[in-house]
């Protein structure tokens, strides 16, 4: 039977985030210089034996995000669900027009309005699956990220 990783489970997040690192675990434990066994055993969700620490969790992160892996974030966005918090990435623009100050602001709505769709979405049958809790969670993370952004244009334009 093949195992369905869950988004919003921090250890499967771990795990596919790391597969997705080009060259797979096998160049990501190369990259942080240890074995590839020991890797491959801390990141199996299954292998209860071994468990990454905290700085290899961050390594992991950091190596996948730098690699450009497709949602390289998602553990920590998992572990944080996990304990009822939310963080988005703070973005850092160089500059700010008004221009961006009207278009982020069309981001955010936008956003938000992928979140009330999948919300919605889910709740056609009167239930939510895991699947469909983690897609939400996911467009909530979008809609968090789009106002961090309008926040930090806000505050650029407020030192010019």
């Amino acid at each position: 039977m093949t195992r369905k990783y869950l988004d919003m489970n921090q250890h499967d997040a771990l795990y596919t985030v790391a597969r997705g690192y080009p060259g797979g675990i096998d160049a990501l434990a190369q990259a942080m210089g240890i074995s590839v066994n020991v890797l491959r055993n801390k990141l199996a969700p299954t292998i209860a034996s071994h468990y990454p620490s905290f700085e290899e969790v961050s390594t992991v992160v950091d190596l996948c995000h730098k690699a450009g892996v497709a949602e390289a974030h998602l553990p920590l966005h998992a572990l944080l669900v996990r304990h009822g918090m939310a963080a988005f990435v703070v973005p850092t623009p160089d500059g700010v027009s008004e221009d961006d100050l009207s278009q982020t602001v069309c981001k955010v709505m936008s956003q938000v309005g992928a979140v009330a769709e999948a919300v919605s979405s889910a709740l056609m049958d009167g239930k939510v699956t895991t699947a469909e809790a983690d897609l939400i969670e996911k467009e909530f993370q979008g809609a968090l990220s789009a106002l961090g952004e309008w926040r930090a244009r806000l505050r650029l334009k407020a030192q010019q």
